[in-house]
């Protein structure tokens, strides 16, 4: 019985579906590479997700960790004070 091997590529992001439809559903030019094409997309996808890890690991959140943590304290404790001013 033959075992499972996994896919040979090493990003997962591969098999994702792009919002264009396939060479053969726009009539396929031929001298355009679609592998060229799929690997470039591939490197600027991957791109923006590095920029985004650096980004946020510099702390250029767009909103700030305390600010929701401000916000949540504050629904709770107006929650709360709800409840036991009406109970």
């Amino acid at each position: 019985m033959p075992r499972h091997r996994p896919p040979r590529h090493r990003y997962a992001g591969v098999a994702m579906n792009t919002s264009e439809p396939a060479d053969r559903e726009r009539g396929g030019r031929p001298d355009r590479d679609g592998g060229t094409e799929k690997l470039n997309w591939i490197d600027r996808r991957r791109e923006k997700i590095r920029a985004e890890i650096e980004r946020n690991r510099r702390g250029e959140y767009t909103v700030p960790t305390w600010v929701l943590a401000a916000a949540l304290i504050l629904i709770v404790v107006a929650w709360l004070g709800l409840i036991f001013y009406l109970g």
